[in-house]
């Protein structure tokens, strides 16, 4: 019977990648569901045999302990460079879509409070 091994919901592309090919490497036996048209099915890993489970998480706890100390590294050295993205820097990438966004949450929040602004009245 399949298991699921590796949701892949808010996973980035090159981690979902290494964890495929780390698999592949391993001899173990996988496919994947996608996240489908509209991204609300389970995007996930799966093994044909759960036999293999074990050996699998082991590969991928691995895989994660490496990367997180990786990028943890990378971020330390672009914090020590001044290389962060900061909410700044994505203002000043693209002004029009930050003050768009903003105003079309401004009029959402005004539609949603002001019947109970009304009431009173």
């Amino acid at each position: 019977m399949s298991a699921k091994l590796f949701p892949l919901n808010g996973v980035p592309d090159d981690e979902a990648e290494d964890v495929r090919a780390l698999l592949a490497a391993g001899g173990i036996d996988f496919y994947e569901t996608p996240a489908g048209n509209w991204g609300i099915s389970a995007p996930a890993i799966w093994l044909d045999d759960e036999s293999q489970f074990a050996q699998a998480r082991a590969l991928i706890a691995e895989y994660q302990r490496e990367r997180v100390l990786r990028v943890r590294a990378e971020y330390a050295q672009q914090q020590k460079e001044g290389r962060n993205r900061t909410i700044i820097d994505v203002i000043r990438e693209n002004p029009l879509r930050f003050f768009g966004y903003l105003a079309v949450i401004f009029v959402i929040v005004y539609f949603s409070i002001k019947p109970f602004l009304d009431i009173g009245k």
